[in-house]
C-alpha cells in the first residue's frame, strides 16, 4: 500500500523532520516529549515519525526499546499492507533489525527463530544467512569454553617450561635444553591450535545449520 505525499504537513512534523538527520538522541527526546501529539497525527506522517523514531533508538543501542517499537512497526506494516516504503521493505526490514536488537541483548534463541522465518521467505537472503550463522556460532558456549580451557592448560603448561628451564635445566641439566625448548614450543603451538580449531569447529557446525536450514525449505518447496 501506498501513500501519496502531502504539500502541507502538521507542525510537529516540521519540527521533528528539522532535526539533523543523525541527530538521534535529539530525535528519541522530541518523540518521547510529544508521542500523544504524534499518535493523533495523519496516519501517513504518523508512520514516517514512527520509523524514524525506532530506527534512531536502534541506532543509539536501546535495544530494549528498539524491540518494542520495532513490533509497533511490523504490526503497523502487516494491518495497513505497506508493501514499500521509501524503497525498501518495510516489514522484513525491520524483522532483520530486530533480530539484531535481540542479539545485541544476547537473547540469541529469539534472535534466530526470526532469522529463521526471514530466510522461509528469501532462501538467498545473504545479509539473513550470514546473520543466522553468527546467531548459531552463540548456540555452542560450552564447547567454545572446553577449546579454551584446553588452548589456556596447553599456554600455561608452555610457560611452565619455560619457568623449568630457564630456573633449573639451563643451570643443571645442559643436556636437557633442546628437549625443554622442543617440548615448550610443541606445547605453545598446541594452545594456539586449539583455540583456532575450536573457533574453526563451531563455524563449521554453524555453516552446517545453516546449510540444513536451506535443505529443508527446499524440501518444504518440493
Amino acid at each position: 500500500m501506498r501513500y501519496p505525499s502531502s504539500t502541507y504537513h502538521s507542525r510537529i512534523y516540521r519540527d521533528f523532520k528539522g532535526l539533523a538527520g543523525n541527530d538521534y538522541r535529539g530525535q528519541i527526546r522530541f518523540y518521547e516529549k510529544w508521542e500523544t501529539e504524534i499518535l493523533q497525527l495523519e496516519f501517513e506522517e504518523y508512520l514516517e515519525l514512527v520509523v524514524d523514531y525506532t530506527n534512531a533508538l536502534f541506532e543509539t543501542g536501546a535495544y530494549r526499546k528498539h524491540v518494542l517499537m520495532a513490533d509497533v512497526v511490523i504490526e503497523l506494516a502487516i494491518l495497513q499492507n505497506i508493501r514499500s516504503y521509501q524503497q525498501e521493505d518495510l516489514y522484513r526490514k525491520f524483522l532483520f533489525r530486530k533480530a539484531a536488537s535481540l542479539y545485541n541483548l544476547m537473547e540469541f534463541p529469539a534472535a534466530e527463530h526470526i532469522l529463521r522465518e526471514l530466510i522461509k521467505m528469501a532462501p538467498k537472503d545473504e545479509d539473513c544467512l550470514r546473520f543466522y550463522e553468527k546467531c548459531r556460532r552463540k548456540q555452542y558456549p560450552d564447547l567454545l569454553n572446553q577449546f579454551r580451557a584446553a588452548s589456556i592448560f596447553l599456554l600455561l603448561m608452555a610457560a611452565f617450561g619455560v619457568a623449568l628451564e630457564v630456573l633449573l635445566v639451563r643451570p643443571f641439566y645442559g643436556m636437557y635444553v633442546p628437549l625443554m625448548a622442543s617440548s615448550r614450543n610443541t606445547l605453545f603451538v598446541l594452545g594456539v591450535l586449539a583455540m583456532v580449531a575450536g573457533q574453526g569447529y563451531i563455524r563449521f557446525l554453524a555453516a552446517s545449520d545453516k546449510n540444513a536450514l536451506l535443505d529443508c525449505i527446499r524440501q518444504c518447496k518440493k
